[in-house]
C-alpha cells in the first residue's frame, strides 16, 4: 500500500490530566497549543515557531492516558481496506465528519487513518529539524511496546502500512526501527517486550544531545525520574505517561 503523506502523534489524556499533560508537553517540544477544536473542544495541536506540526492531544471522556498514530494518507477508506487485508481492526466504520477512520493493528494498537489536507492546512512539509526549542533535544520517535507473542507479526504489519523498511538496532536485539522518508518528523521504533501476552502500547522517545542536561529540564517541568540504562533515561510525565531521553543525535534522529 502506499506510504503515508504525513505522520502525526496524539496524546490521549483523560480530562483530570489534560491541562498538566498538555502544558508539559508544550514546554518539552518549545510549542504554543492551538485553540481547542471538535465537537467537544477535545483537540487541540502543539504549534512549533517553524515547520508544519505533528504533535497534536486530545482530552478522553474516560479510558486512560496513552498515544496514537495519525496516518495522512489521500484515500482513508481505500488505506482502511488495505490495512484490514493485513490484519487490521476497523474500530470506527465509517468516515467520521473530521475525516478520519479509527482502526486497531492486529496487537491492538489504535491508530487513525486521517485524510490528507483537512487537518491544520492542506500542505505537509518539513524541514528535516524537530528542534523546537532553544535546547539541543527533540520529540522525534515513537516506540510501540509489543508483547512477544505477537511481535513479528505486528512488525510486519506496520513495515507493510507505512513501507517502510526495518532497520536493525546494533546490539539491541530487542529493538527493531522502520526507515522514515526524508522530511517525514516521526521515526517508529518497534520493541519487543518481555511479556507475552497484552496490548501493544507506545511511548515518546526524545533525541538529546546532552541526556543528563536534559532529564534536569523535564525534571524543573515537572517529569518524573523513573530510571537509567546505559543509553536513554526513563522518565514519567504529570499525567502519569512514561516516555524515554535518549542519547540519539537530534539533528539525525538514529
Amino acid at each position: 500500500m502506499d506510504s503515508p503523506l504525513w505522520i502525526s502523534a496524539f496524546l490521549d489524556l483523560p480530562g483530570s490530566s489534560f491541562e498538566r499533560g498538555v502544558m508539559f508537553w508544550s514546554e518539552v517540544a518549545g510549542c504554543r497549543v492551538s485553540a481547542p477544536r471538535g465537537a467537544r473542544r477535545e483537540f487541540a495541536t502543539l504549534v512549533p515557531p517553524t515547520g508544519e506540526p505533528y504533535l497534536k492531544v486530545q482530552r478522553l471522556d474516560e479510558g486512560a492516558h496513552g498515544l496514537h498514530l495519525d496516518l495522512h494518507v489521500g484515500d482513508p477508506e481505500a488505506a482502511a481496506a488495505e490495512a484490514v487485508s493485513l490484519g487490521a481492526t476497523v474500530v470506527a466504520d465509517r468516515i467520521l465528519p473530521e475525516g478520519y477512520l479509527v482502526l486497531s493493528s492486529p496487537g491492538g494498537f489504535v491508530f487513525c487513518f486521517v485524510e490528507h489536507g483537512t487537518h491544520d492546512g492542506s500542505t505537509r512539509t518539513h524541514d528535516g529539524s524537530t528542534r523546537t526549542h532553544d535546547r539541543s533535544s527533540a520529540v522525534d520517535q515513537v516506540c510501540l511496546d509489543i508483547p512477544s507473542a505477537g511481535h513479528d507479526q505486528e512488525c510486519a504489519f506496520w513495515a507493510a502500512v507505512t513501507g517502510w523498511a526495518h532497520v536493525p538496532s546494533p546490539g539491541h536485539d530487542e529493538f527493531t526501527a522502520l526507515e522514515r522518508p526524508p522530511g517525514t518528523p516521526l521515526r517508529l521504533l518497534l520493541q519487543r517486550l518481555g511479556e507475552s501476552s497484552g496490548p501493544v502500547r507506545a511511548h515518546f522517545d526524545l533525541a538529546a544531545e546532552d541526556r543528563a542536561a536534559e532529564v534536569r529540564r523535564h525534571a524543573q517541568l515537572g517529569g518524573q525520574l523513573v530510571r537509567e540504562e546505559s543509553e536513554w533515561t526513563v522518565m514519567r510525565d504529570p499525567a502519569g505517561s512514561a516516555y524515554c531521553i535518549t542519547d540519539r543525535r537530534p539533528d539525525l534522529g538514529g
